[in-house]
């Protein structure tokens, strides 16, 4: 399986400490092999293989965000 980047908008990030949140409970997700948010236009950019939209959507909302499809 090759590596694919996946971006998502997450609601609600407006600090580094919202972007540090998301950055560190999305890396966490299997299968993840690098995560960068950036807090203007609350875009999440995740890359790696075997993960999936309700993987990074769970763990978006563990750090207490809400990810929009």
């Amino acid at each position: 399986m090759a590596t694919a980047t996946k971006n998502y908008t997450v609601e609600g990030m407006t600090c580094g400490h919202c972007k540090a949140s998301v950055e560190e409970e999305v890396r966490e997700v299997a299968g993840v092999t690098s995560v960068e948010a950036t807090v203007d236009g609350g875009r999440v950019a995740v890359s790696g293989e075997g993960f999936t939209d309700e993987d990074i959507v769970g763990a978006v909302e563990e750090a207490g965000y809400t990810v929009k499809l």
